[in-house]
């Protein structure tokens, strides 16, 4: 069972945490490094931390707290579309990003985009299982 929550200002650590963990997953398949300080680039999850008719960002929670989140947008157009959507790996494959693009998918009826990582198969394999 997993609840999605709007991210609020109070929350907006837990975001960049696992904004983090999302980036590390990325450079498997990617050419990214993190900065100096250790840290990888905020600039796509920065929309996201703003009020916008467009976006909505959630924080997915299960059983034990906060799981993971996700980045929509499109919202003011005919077409939404996933920017971002992350599990945490204890997490994956118990069914928990699944219940998560399908609540979010809810919350927003109308047609539905989604682009991923094609490098990515697990990734690929997740978004084309949901759209079938």
């Amino acid at each position: 069972m997993i609840e999605l929550r709007e991210l609020t200002d109070e929350h907006h650590e837990i975001a960049e945490r696992f904004w983090q963990f999302f980036l590390h997953d990325l450079s498997g398949f990617r050419d990214s490094h993190p900065d100096e300080h250790g840290s990888f680039k905020r600039r796509h999850l920065e929309p996201f931390l703003v009020r916008d008719a467009d976006r909505v960002a959630y924080l997915v929670y299960g059983p034990t707290g906060p799981v993971g989140f996700a980045f929509v947008y499109g919202l003011a157009s005919h077409v939404r579309r996933f920017d971002q959507l992350f599990i945490v790996r204890s997490q994956r494959r118990a069914g928990v990003g699944r219940a998560a693009a399908e609540a979010t998918i809810r919350r927003h009826p109308g047609r539905w985009e989604v682009g991923f990582q094609n490098e990515n198969p697990t990734a690929s394999r997740f978004w084309r299982r949901l759209a079938a």
